[in-house]
């Protein structure tokens, strides 16, 4: 009988061993199978873009297929939760952006807490948001915003693709720090608010700099402040918002690559390893350009301090200035 259960027991020992090998060499790379990387939002966005700038050159130096999959929809929620659920084999990873940590105060119930159930893999770019006012507004300067603001408190009315998204939270920023009151308009997407905003319907809004670049360059719109520490090339005549002297109104967006929890380090050395070849690619950075980001890498170490330090300031945000996702 003892020697029927120690057989017993030596091949559930090996059934467990040949598990967890196939499980590291999928990992690894060792499989044709391909990787996912998920977006939690629509194609055509600055997220969309990294994935698919990424993608084929990931492919290639990790030997298997890598196919991008939009899950848009609950302010990139959706998306997330799948990849938090996903096995951490590898096979599915999450390319996002800085709206995951601002969510973790935002969505309390989501059923994931993104510092605790993602794996940070790298850094890939900053994105630079630019204050904008429309035409009709006759606010020329972002010192100009905050005068009106402060003599009419609540006249100024500015748009946001939605409640909570990074264009929103970068003006309560900016409302919190300058102590003055404006009327928020949410919208459901940037497309309408934008619209509004060229119309003179809105007065103000914090756009990607892409999306407010040809409308600024056409001379439809002022443009105030950019996010950036020092001015853009793009744009390189509009000064920081650091110019305000109002404390920390850091508001640059920040993208980057996560896995689900308990992925092989050895798998997200290598992603790492990778990446980092592939942000440095000039044709990556020229690509990225399109859409005001700056390529960057860092470790993923880096990167969940990063992830921490960003949740903590844009929570602070939300609770001083009563913000919810309705």
């Amino acid at each position: 009988m003892s020697l029927i259960l120690r057989t017993a027991g030596r091949r559930g020992f090996i059934a467990a061993a040949l598990a967890l090998a196939s499980t590291l060499a999928m990992a690894q790379g060792g499989t044709q199978a391909p990787i996912r990387l998920v977006v939690p939002f629509t194609p055509g966005t600055g997220i969309d873009l990294i994935a698919r700038q990424v993608g084929p050159r990931l492919a290639e130096r990790l030997g298997r297929p890598v196919v991008v999959d939009n899950k848009a929809g609950a302010s990139g929620n959706i998306g997330t939760q799948e990849v938090v659920r996903a096995p951490a084999d590898g096979a599915t990873l999450l390319v996002t952006v800085n709206t995951l940590v601002m969510n973790r105060a935002l969505y309390p119930k989501a059923g994931f807490d993104p510092l605790k159930d993602l794996d940070p893999v790298t850094l890939t770019s900053w994105g630079q948001l630019l204050l904008v006012t429309s035409k009709k507004s006759g606010i020329q300067t972002a010192q100009d915003l905050v005068q009106r603001a402060k003599a009419k408190p609540g006249s100024i009315n500015y748009g946001s693709p939605g409640a909570g998204t990074p264009h929103h939270l970068a003006m309560e920023l900016v409302k919190n720090q300058a102590k003055i009151e404006m009327t928020h308009v949410p919208y459901r997407g940037t497309g309408p608010a934008v619209t509004d905003l060229l119309g003179g319907t809105i007065d103000a809004m914090f756009l990607p700099i892409h999306v407010a670049l040809q409308h600024v360059k056409a001379g439809n719109l002022n443009a105030l402040a950019i996010s950036s520490d020092k001015p853009s090339p793009l744009l390189p005549q509009v000064p920081p918002l650091r110019q305000l002297n109002m404390g920390n109104l850091d508001v640059e967006m920040w993208y980057g690559i996560l896995a689900p929890k308990g992925t092989p380090k050895d798998f997200v050395a290598k992603l790492n390893t990778e990446l980092k070849s592939i942000l440095a690619l000039p044709e990556t950075k020229a690509a990225f350009e399109t859409q005001g980001m700056t390529p960057a890498h860092s470790t993923p170490e880096q990167f969940g301090t990063l992830m921490s330090k960003d949740a903590n300031r844009w929570a602070e945000v939300i609770k001083a200035q009563g913000i919810t996702a309705d």
